[in-house]
């Protein structure tokens, strides 16, 4: 089972692989884990933007760069050996890489939605089948964090492919941390609700950006860091009997439901107001 606690040596410190890690929630749980005494290998497809990071990050014996597409098995077995040869072990995987086409369902074609599948749910799926293999092999446990999204847990305009490939990490999770299980190897995904990064600076709008923090009881997005601790913590010691679940890392957006985001400011500056509802509502 993995530990929170800094290791001493390199040699004997634990090894992390994150797909996406070149930027943005991927990079902030490769810097967790860095924290925490592991020696890190980031998985990116975009080489130049990962040859930046690793060049900044400046930790040659810690850190291990792998251009790869997720969502091809002959570059994940590539990218597991090269972990190997360079580490020698995996002790967390955090399936993190991904990416959207945000068009409406009947727009959305087939080559758009195998796209997004396949980096998605296809990589998920490819990265667990090799590095999973790697920790049961090895014997030590492990832990394995998928990164899926609220649009897995409800429905949203503009998402037939990302949220039906979201939705599919959730479930592949269980059925992963059932059997993984077995050989101590823990398996458990978050759902980030809207995260300040340069992608959703790009595509939420100002008037998006309104209507989320008109929705979101917190009243703003998350961070990667705060999604990066939450997956630090599904991976360590302290969460060592959390199997199989899903966290929602969401400022309180998918409790909220539809939101009623009206009610909730009214009661904000009057908490005595109530209001009285007939038998047979359901709004």
């Amino acid at each position: 089972m993995t530990d929170s606690t800094p290791a001493t040596t390199h040699e004997n410190s634990r090894v992390a692989v994150v797909t996406g890690g070149a930027r943005g929630i991927g990079l902030a749980v490769g810097r967790w884990f860095l924290a925490h005494g592991y020696r890190v290998a980031l998985l990116d497809v975009d080489g130049d933007t990962l040859d930046r990071t690793i060049a900044e990050l400046d930790l040659p014996d810690t850190v291990l760069g792998l251009r790869c597409d997720v969502s091809d098995p002959a570059q994940v077995g590539e990218a597991a050996r090269a972990v190997i040869a360079r580490f020698g072990r995996v002790d967390a995987l955090v399936n993190n890489a991904g990416v959207a086409v945000f068009k409406t369902a009947l727009t959305t074609s087939f080559d758009e939605w195998r796209h997004v599948l396949g980096t998605n749910l296809d990589g998920t799926f490819l990265c667990t089948q090799v590095f999973g293999a790697l920790m049961v092999d090895a014997g030590r446990g492990g832990a394995i964090v998928n990164v899926a999204s609220i649009s897995g847990l409800r429905a949203s305009t503009l998402r037939v492919a990302y949220g039906t490939s979201k939705a599919a990490i959730i479930h592949l999770t269980k059925q992963y941390a059932v059997e993984l299980g077995n050989s101590g190897v823990r398996v458990n995904v978050i759902a980030p609700g809207p995260v300040e990064t340069e992608m959703a600076k790009l595509v939420h709008s100002v008037a998006i950006r309104s209507d989320y923090y008109d929705t979101i009881p917190l009243g703003r997005y998350g961070t990667p860091e705060e999604m990066a601790n939450a997956i630090g913590f599904l991976c360590s010691e302290e969460a060592s009997f959390i199997n199989g679940q899903v966290v929602a890392v969401d400022g309180g957006f998918d409790a909220a439901g539809v939101g009623l985001p009206t009610l909730r400011r009214n009661m904000a500056t009057d908490p005595s107001q109530t209001q009285t509802e007939t038998s047979g509502s359901h709004a």
